[in-house]
């Protein structure tokens, strides 16, 4: 669980309802009209602007905003240095093929050990892990556009409300009662669309964007002690591959495989 999406979300969104509760009738803040016009237009605009598939790919990573990696990117390193040491030992292979179904939930792990086992050409491995990454990369950047997307719509949609709550508004000029729901549709929806722009989707894609830099880290690291392994290269080696890619905070040293 990201602690920090979590409790920002909620930080900003109870300020704001306890903003509106003190200030009278909470009610006068709901109305169905404004959140169809701006709820309903965003996600259609927004999915016009994109494929399906794009667009149910960016619901699924704005949904992975509020989950993180738990280990930090010093604890994945070790533990590559540890399958890079067992891959050299006699039977390694085989070791590290027993080791796969714990790794099934880290798919581009799993994939890379895989074709290491397999006996994958280590430049065939790093063309291969390559293009992952790459797919990887602008999948997410893809996400992070229709959540960009989403968040210059809402506001949008809130100010066409409001030309639409207007136009009620004159057109019942003659009708005093109908000037207030009117008034009411014009005003909530640039409400609305400012909260689900700003209080929303532009945040969401921030962190994703953010988390996205991370994950993009983590698999680049498998894929450099996949090819290594591939080549059978020393762990020492790999340490050294490792903390070139490492912040200064989180570089390995001094590591010994076999009593880690």
């Amino acid at each position: 669980m990201d602690r920090a999406t979590y409790i920002g979300l909620m930080a900003g969104f109870g300020l704001l309802g306890t903003a509106v509760f003190l200030g009278g009738d909470s009610s006068a803040f709901f109305d169905l009209r404004a959140l169809l016009i701006v709820i309903g237009g965003t996600f259609a605009i927004t999915l016009v602007s994109f494929t399906f598939k794009e667009f149910r790919d960016a619901t699924s990573a704005a949904l992975s905003t509020l989950s993180t990696n738990a280990n930090s990117p010093q604890t994945v390193a070790k533990k590559l240095l540890r399958l890079s040491d067992m891959a050299r030992k006699t039977g390694g292979v085989r070791d590290i093929e027993r080791q796969l179904p714990q790794f099934r939930n880290d798919v581009f792990l799993s994939k890379a050990l895989t074709m290491v086992v397999d006996g994958l050409n280590p430049d065939d491995l790093e063309r291969v892990l390559g293009a992952e990454l790459d797919a990887f990369k602008t999948r997410r950047a893809k996400s992070a556009a229709v959540l960009r997307r989403a968040a210059e719509v809402a506001p949008a949609m809130g100010l066409i409300g409001t030309l639409v709550g207007l136009v009620q508004m004159l057109a019942a000029l003659d009708n005093p009662a109908g000037i207030g729901p009117a008034m009411a549709v014009a005003l909530l929806t640039t409400f609305y669309g400012a909260v689900l722009g700003n209080m929303m989707f532009a945040p969401l894609a921030s962190k994703l964007e953010r988390n996205s830099e991370a994950d993009l880290a983590r698999l680049s690291l498998y894929a450099v002690s996949a090819a290594s392994m591939g080549r059978q290269e020393s762990p020492r080696h790999l340490v050294r591959l490792l903390n070139s890619m490492l912040p200064p905070t989180e570089q390995i040293h001094n590591f010994n495989p076999s009593s880690s």
